[in-house]
């Protein structure tokens, strides 16, 4: 998928369809001149339906539009018959799409299921016509109910990507390269910062024909919690990641202090991507000898799992990937 075309965020008005009117009607056949009321009720206006769809993965479809209104209900007739509802508006979006209220930044609902359906803007419900008024002193009531009107809010949609790992690191840390080697992902990979500019998920196989998937996001950089860099905008794409894996490089300045300013800026965004499982992968080790690993791992914390690796020459893949496993089992 072209980068232009991961779109992640959406805001539209969303106007639900106004009720039909109850109608005021009397019973007038050939033999009863002055029958009772016999008005029907009117129609519930359409909702604005948000429902999971499992073959999408971006919100590209609803960038142009701005507008979604759904159909208003049809007025109530003679004889009780009923005015047809207005029809429903449908929005397909893909599975780990949050929906807020665009003024106050209330989260409405979560899509996390393909098929799930949630009613985002209720349709207005139509008007009582004149025969539910009738009663023993008022035989023949002239007045229905109007239909209630249709509701208009802005929505914001967001996109969080649901992955089992996320991978967390500064720009041109590796991270876009270990994903290329360990899935069929085809990220953009160069020697400069920011080359990955949207999120990329891969399918990793493990043995067995087991599986998991993987989440490719921005480089962060100091700072990205008050908004530098591109990493901000993306984090939330790791929110629903089981394991957040800090990939940082061998020939880092200092591995435990690029892991602490990671940490801090995940804890800024968001202080429950703390809890998760944290684990290191340290990139570009290739060129390492035993003495060097040893010299590196005395920078990193103890609790801290880690493993050596070379996404070029493929050294250590295999025991990152059982590591992560075996995180996952956990």
């Amino acid at each position: 998928m072209s980068e232009s075309n991961f779109i992640d965020y959406v805001k539209f008005c969303s106007r639900s369809g106004a009720g039909g009117a109850g109608s005021v009607h009397f019973r007038r056949e050939k033999h009863v001149p002055k029958g009772g009321p016999d008005g029907g009720d009117g129609g519930r206006g359409g909702h604005i339906i948000l429902r999971g769809n499992s073959q999408l993965w971006t919100l590209l479809h609803l960038k142009y539009k701005k507008h979604v209104i759904a159909e208003a209900g049809r007025g109530g007739e003679g004889g009780r018959r009923t005015g047809s509802d207005g029809s429903d508006m449908i929005l397909d979006v893909p599975i780990g799409t949050v929906a807020k209220d665009a003024e106050s930044g209330e989260v409405r609902c979560e899509i996390t299921e393909d098929g799930q359906e949630f009613i985002l803007t209720r349709g207005g419900r139509g008007g009582l016509g004149n025969d539910h008024f009738k009663t023993a002193t008022n035989q023949a009531p002239h007045f229905a109910q109007p239909g209630e009107d249709g509701i208009e809010e802005w929505i914001i949609l967001e996109l969080k990507l649901l992955a089992d790992v996320g991978l967390v690191g500064f720009p041109n840390a590796g991270k876009s390269t270990l994903l290329s080697s360990i899935s069929a992902a085809k990220p953009e990979i160069g020697d400069y910062p920011f080359t990955t500019l949207v999120p990329h998920l891969g399918v990793v196989g493990y043995r067995d024909d087991k599986s998991f998937v993987m989440a490719d996001i921005p480089g962060i950089i100091e700072g990205a919690s008050e908004g530098k860099g591109l990493g901000i905008r993306f984090l939330r794409h790791i929110e629903r990641n089981s394991i957040l894996l800090f990939v940082i490089p061998a020939d880092a300045e200092h591995i435990g202090a690029q892991y602490e300013i990671l940490l801090k800026e995940l804890g800024k965004f968001n202080p429950e991507l703390l809890d998760k499982k944290r684990l290191l992968a340290v990139s570009k080790s290739d060129l390492l000898d035993e003495e060097l690993m040893d010299a590196l791992k005395a920078e990193i914390p103890a609790d801290l799992p880690q493993v050596f690796i070379s996404s070029v020459t493929g050294y250590n893949l295999p025991a990152l990937k059982d590591l992560i496993w075996q995180s996952l089992q956990e």
